[in-house]
């Protein structure tokens, strides 16, 4: 397949709406470095962090099924200034909380409003971009998440080391600020959809969207996507420290080395993903992750090298089942319909990795604050069977897009 080379456009807003998802993944991702800071901190339960980490998801959620009518109605530049705006007062609300309370309430907050950001960007890419151009933008833009582990959390465990739990929601804050701007003064409108005439309104818009039956098919396997992942990430510090006998000063060099392969790796299968067969890649990744989440969470005291490779290899495996599965997803909707399918498509994958993070905190016991975690092997048990489902459906998704790819225009 011919690999289309993006114009200096493509590659800034790439470039912006990596470094914008950086901020709203790393806002999340630094929930699961700080647990055991925060059980120990603020005197909570494996439960009660589970719904910390879930209230974010659950939110996001609803925002996003409330967003999905009106998502095709406006520019796409206009909603996410708007709602990363609301993602900065949420994040600072959670900076300046002082106890659980407050914190899942500004957890709440701002999943109301970062929860819809990744389905506005996916939006903008698949209008953007061209479908054999959309691996490589989404190993890229999905860099935020190995950025996030390269940079931001090792960084933000170090100033929570220093002063406390607060300090990494304000450096996301400071970031955001900066970032806002250039969103503001350098993106172009994002409107071609707008041109298309459509006479449902709002409710039936989103009606339409969540009725067609190859949309519920790809909503379907994006939420088994999250569920598989999200069953054991939001413990995995807990995890290591309690249990595989990390220390909190060793914790950022963990996410540190998960995070450089994932810089590496995540560009290479997106390159792969535009020439090679997407669900191909799907399945070899799929079998990969399965195969070290059962191996890592069935470890016991281990050394911090085996630690970083099993981490390494683990998430190489992950990566090569997100980026195939999500530049298949995108090609799904018709263009009229992408705002609202992408935001209810973002929505059942935050709620699904909420419930996942739900039942893993009722799964989850801890005697103690400091004694190891038990019952984290039936996790990896749960997710790999997830991912068995997962493949079924986003075999269906890749049935559908061919089958469209082959339709005369």
């Amino acid at each position: 397949m011919e690999i289309k080379p993006l114009s200096s456009y493509q590659k800034f807003v790439m470039a912006l709406l990596a470094i914008t998802q950086f901020t709203v993944v790393l806002d999340f991702m630094v929930m699961s470095p700080l647990g055991d800071i925060l059980m120990k901190s603020l005197v909570i339960s494996p439960k009660q962090f589970g719904v910390a980490v879930s209230s974010y998801a659950f939110s996001a959620g609803i925002s996003g099924l409330l967003a999905a009518g009106f998502a095709d109605k406006y520019d796409r530049k206009k909603l996410l200034v708007f709602f990363y705006l609301g993602f900065i007062v949420g994040t600072f609300l959670c900076g300046i909380a002082q106890t659980y309370e407050t914190l899942v309430a500004a957890r709440i907050f701002t999943g109301v409003f970062g929860g819809v950001m990744g389905s506005i960007s996916m939006a903008i890419i698949t209008d953007i971009f061209e479908l054999n151009q959309r691996g490589r933008v989404m190993g890229i833009v999905q860099m935020g998440f190995a950025a996030s582990q390269v940079l931001g959390i090792p960084v933000g465990l170090y100033f929570a080391n220093l002063w406390g739990w607060h300090a990494p929601f304000m450096m996301i804050v400071v970031l955001a600020i900066l970032i806002i701007f250039v969103l503001i003064v350098k993106l172009k409108p994002v409107d071609e959809h707008l041109k298309i005439k459509s006479d449902r309104n709002v409710l039936a818009h989103f009606r339409h969207v969540l009725l067609l039956k190859n949309y519920r098919i790809a909503f379907l396997s994006t939420a088994l996507l999250s569920i598989g992942g999200y069953m054991m990430m939001p413990f995995g510090s807990a995890f290591a420290v309690n249990n595989l006998g990390v220390s909190q000063a060793q914790l950022p060099i963990i996410f540190m080395f998960t995070g450089i392969s994932s810089l590496v790796v995540m560009p290479l299968v997106g390159k792969l993903s535009d020439k090679y067969d997407k669900f191909k890649i799907f399945v070899f990744g799929s079998i990969w992750a399965m195969v070290f989440m059962i191996v890592y969470t069935n470890l016991s005291i281990t050394p911090l090298w085996i630690i970083c490779i099993l981490n390494i290899l683990l998430f190489m495996g992950i990566m090569s089942r997100m980026i195939p599965a999500t530049t298949l997803t995108s090609a799904v909707p018709n263009m009229q319909d992408r705002g609202a399918f992408m935001s209810i498509n973002a929505s059942l994958q935050q709620m699904a990795g909420g419930l996942a993070t739900l039942l893993a905190g009722l799964i989850i016991v801890q005697k103690d604050s400091h004694s190891p975690l038990e019952n984290y092997p039936i996790l990896g048990i749960i997710g790999a069977v997830v991912m068995i489902i997962a493949v079924w459906f986003i075999f269906r998704v890749y049935r559908i897009v061919k089958n469209q790819k082959a339709q005369p225009k």
